[in-house]
């Protein structure tokens, strides 16, 4: 682990987030195909989950589960490249450790890339809001919560599932998750 101490945030992140975005959209991304041009930056729905802010960033080219320091205690920064897996109440999820001027350091996991089945920003922002709501639920299987690291040597653990399936599935869900109409393509 890195012993590094990562700023606090004490309010919601997300108009940093958004501006440490928009830059990176500007001055590394633009021109690049992976863009989809019917959607913008927007971080979605950040809250305290164990003092830390846990929300969504939707871009042009990515959706991403985001976690920023909230608290003093209770983050473990990961050095490059490694993961740091942690438990919220709907699974566990396996975080990148990253690094903005805007922001200070926060972690990232990715849910979709590329971005180009999204026809417009109010599905991409469904979408966000569906899967915060998915991580954010209780419907997980009752493990507290917890950041641990990577497994020695490097090992990726079985893969987390989001929601476990306790029911039929719900194809209209899936449609909804995944921004894709009803009808096929």
């Amino acid at each position: 682990m890195v012993s590094r101490t990562p700023a606090i945030h004490a309010v919601d992140p997300s108009p940093k987030l958004e501006a440490a975005f928009r830059r990176i959209r500007a001055e590394r991304m633009d021109g690049l195909p992976i863009l989809n041009p019917a959607l913008d930056v927007e971080a979605i729905g950040f809250e305290r989950v164990d003092g830390h802010w846990l929300g969504v960033l939707v871009t042009p080219w990515f959706l991403d589960l985001v976690r920023v320091p909230g608290a003093d205690t209770g983050w473990t920064s990961a050095p490059g490249g490694k993961r740091s897996f942690v438990r919220l109440p709907g699974a566990e999820f396996a975080f990148l450790t990253a690094h903005e001027p805007e922001v200070g350091e926060f972690q990232t996991c990715s849910l979709i890339s590329p971005m180009a089945g999204y026809a417009d920003q109010a599905t991409a922002r469904e979408t966000a809001r569906l899967a915060l709501a998915l991580a954010r639920s209780t419907a997980g299987d009752g493990k507290e919560t917890g950041v641990r690291s990577d497994p020695p040597g490097n090992a990726p653990p079985a893969p987390a599932r989001l929601v476990p399936r306790t029911g039929p599935a719900n194809p209209e869900r899936r449609r909804a998750l995944l921004g894709r109409s009803g009808t096929a393509r």
